[in-house]
């Protein structure tokens, strides 16, 4: 089921890099500047659904090398290995060029969503999974994606990726090196409790039985509001909200309310981080985005 929205023409901006590789194009959803989109007649509802009077911002990332989601780039003469999927049937087929011993999310023991993310720098597509295990030679894993970075195709309709919207995770989350340049020039990703048993685009995929319409669909986004006060706020904290505010973010998994994810990086400061937590999720406001 995809949820019902209006129109609302693009905003592209700056194409966010990693190691040289554009992260979509200027104009994909993941890039566009929604400041100035208008607010969703459902907002205040959404809000409620999602506890925005109670909850506050939580940034899912921090110091300890097994907090948050890593990645790892790959040059495009990496071997490929290969790959078989519990929903094969809504999976990209491998083989992947996953290298020996791959960063995955939690540490090699960890028992949740192991997600693995590949960038593949020169071919420029992005090969991400969940619930990695190696098997054989290769991995075995609950669903793969592919994306090509060249691209605003999104996921076949009804289809999951490695996250449970069907969409990419890595173009939405906090990386150190974009914080530490100065700006972030994409969307965010973020987690609910409760979602509907719905989607809208770029999401593909929903993960609930709720038809509740109060309940937020998954591929939701959410912006930071203009009245809200970020003049008190300095380091990464401000950054992070000035993105909130031009590129919002999109509700993508189910988990802990409010929790804004980024990638693994033991160069992060928890005490600089720690103020986005005094940041009220009634900031916010759902926006229509199409």
């Amino acid at each position: 089921m995809v949820a019902a929205g209006g129109s609302t023409p693009s905003a592209p901006t700056a194409v966010p890099q990693i190691e040289g590789c554009p992260i979509f194009p200027a104009d994909n959803p993941w890039n566009t500047d929604i400041s100035s989109f208008p607010v969703h007649p459902n907002s205040s509802n959404y809000l409620a659904h999602m506890n925005a009077a109670t909850r506050t911002l939580h940034p899912d990332f921090g110091a300890d090398p097994t907090y948050g989601i890593p990645f790892v780039v790959v040059g495009g003469a990496q071997a490929r290995v290969p790959m078989s999927f519990d929903y094969a049937d809504e999976s990209d087929p491998g083989p992947y060029p996953i290298p020996p011993n791959p960063p995955i999310e939690g540490g090699t023991d960890a028992t949740g969503d192991r997600h693995i993310l590949v960038l593949d720098r020169d071919n420029r597509r992005l090969y991400e999974v969940w619930n990695a295990h190696p098997s054989g030679a290769g991995w075995h894993c609950g669903s793969g994606a592919v994306f090509d970075l060249t691209s605003n195709a999104l996921r076949p309709d009804g289809w999951t990726s490695a996250d449970a919207a069907g969409l990419p995770i890595l173009p939405g989350l906090v990386r150190y090196d974009e914080v530490r340049s100065g700006a972030i020039h994409h969307a965010l990703r973020f987690t609910v409790r409760r979602t509907q048993r719905a989607y809208v685009p770029p999401a593909t995929h929903y993960a609930s039985s709720s038809t509740d319409l109060d309940d937020p669909p998954m591929g939701l986004r959410v912006r930071l509001k203009s009245t809200y006060d970020i003049s008190g706020f300095v380091g990464a904290p401000r950054v992070i909200l000035e993105a909130l505010r031009r590129y919002g973010m999109f509700v993508a998994d189910n988990g802990s309310d409010w929790f804004i994810s980024g990638a693994t990086d033991s160069r992060w400061n928890d005490a600089e981080n720690n103020p986005l937590k005094s940041v009220p999720a009634s900031a916010f406001e759902v926006v229509l985005t199409r």
